[in-house]
């Protein structure tokens, strides 16, 4: 495909290289994707995706961390790598006059890491740390307990940061091994902005040219969810009760996965939406309110949450499932279609301010095998769809919700005597 500003090429190896001219401001951003987060973890071995992401940026090449973070710092630019649940991002934001110096570093970092043990215990301490302060947060401990609920111990079944067991026997062999296989699955690398005249060259620098054996990213399965509604509850000594409603739907770019996005913003974007309104508005329920709906490759999340005093876990739980039920049920009108519709567009228009933003969506997009201009079609098809496609969806997806609580335990028992009752709990509308 030819798009203005936009050259595509292909290093050494087979990875796509995505050129995005953007003159101007003088800044560089570029995003590596690799295919390959935490749902490829390999079994025993669940948080390495992201214990190997995290010692990339701690030596690579001939520099060791301290060199490597002075370089860039010295520059005064941007240099991460992390991993979520599909792939491994590594990111660079700098001056585009730094771009000599920095550019070599994304792919040096892949091909020849410094994986020392010291370092991998250091990072391996921060993500056990992490993984402990999250025991602490009642948002966290509901949103793992429907992670399970939905996902089993399938590839989606773990936080990315992985899980204590298995953390702690990580060793070096076993990251060097996942290290080998990057870009074995698919990756791609976009570049945004004011770009060097020779990037190709610059980023083949830090390996002396040598090629990186690669695969274009290809429109694969990703990993499916569970089907069946169920119930999880976790105590824990608060004041408050938070509720998490979700089931697993379909992958991006999947059949009525853009409906769902429509139903997203239409239920969960700004204070206009429909569960800011009718749970924290018009009946004081909420704390906090809202709808989470990630991109994925496989089978993605569709969840409400909600937290509220416990005193009104009975009530709150109740408005919660109406508002489910509702979807099914009943169409959308057309004015708050329209209105979901200029969100979404909203959305996508403040997606696509920066350099950065730019590059993170086309890796993102290029990342699951999608074509360049999948966020365009997008805008364009979503104007076609009317409140009944938008029913269609939710009665396909959504009829079997699982609830995930916690909080204090008469406030549970409330809220699930609530659920026991509902026709959902049992996967029926």
């Amino acid at each position: 495909m030819s798009v203005p500003g936009v050259q595509q090429l292909v290093l050494p190896g087979g990875c796509p290289l995505w050129l995005m001219e953007r003159p101007g401001a003088g800044i560089l951003s570029a995003k590596l994707w690799m295919r390959g987060g935490s749902s490829a973890d390999p079994r025993g071995q669940r948080g390495a995706a992201q214990l190997l992401a995290g010692v990339l940026s701690r030596g690579c090449g001939d520099l060791s961390g301290d060199a490597l973070a002075d370089l860039v710092e010295g520059c005064g630019a941007g240099l991460r790598c992390e991993a979520a649940e599909d792939g491994t991002l590594l990111s660079l934001k700098c001056a585009s006059s730094d771009a000599e110096a920095l550019l070599p570093l994304l792919l040096l970092m892949v091909r020849r890491p410094w994986l020392v043990d010291d370092q991998i215990n250091l990072e391996r301490q921060l993500n056990l740390q992490t993984l402990q302060r999250q025991k602490e947060d009642p948002f966290q401990l509901a949103h793992d307990q429907l992670r399970g609920l939905l996902y089993g111990d399938g590839p989606y079944g773990h936080d990315a940061l992985g899980v204590e067991e298995d953390l702690k026997t990580i060793d070096r062999s076993q990251l060097e091994a996942l290290a080998r296989c990057y870009g074995q699955a698919g990756a791609v690398l976009v570049l945004t902005g004011e770009l060097p005249p020779q990037a190709e060259e610059l980023l083949l620098a830090g390996v002396e040219g040598e090629a990186w054996p690669c695969i274009k990213p290809q429109r694969l399965a990703g990993p499916r969810g569970l089907k069946q509604a169920q119930l999880a509850c976790s105590e824990d000594d608060t004041e408050q009760l938070v509720l998490m409603l979700g089931a697993s739907t379909t992958p991006l770019g999947a059949a009525h996965a853009l409906a769902l996005r429509l139903l997203h913003c239409h239920l969960g974007v700004g204070m206009s939406s429909r569960l800011f309104v009718a749970l924290r508005e018009e009946h004081g329920l909420a704390y906090d309110v809202g709808v989470h709906y990630p991109a994925r490759l496989g089978d993605a999340p569709f969840v409400f949450h909600l937290s509220t005093s416990s005193d009104r876990a009975a009530q709150a739980t109740a408005e919660l499932l109406a508002e489910w039920q509702r979807l099914l049920d009943q169409a959308i009108t057309a004015e708050d279609l329209e209105l979901a519709l200029a969100k979404f567009r909203g959305q996508e228009a403040l997606g696509r301010q920066t350099s950065s933003q730019l590059a993170d969506r086309h890796a993102l997009v290029l990342g699951h095998g999608l074509p360049f201009n999948f966020a365009d079609r997008c805008l364009a098809e979503a104007a076609d769809l009317t409140p009944e496609q938008l029913l269609e969806a939710a009665r396909t997806l959504l009829t079997a919700p699982s609830l995930s609580l916690c909080g204090p335990r008469t406030a549970i028992a409330q809220a699930e005597a609530v659920w026991q009752r509902h026709s959902l709990s049992s996967g029926q509308h």
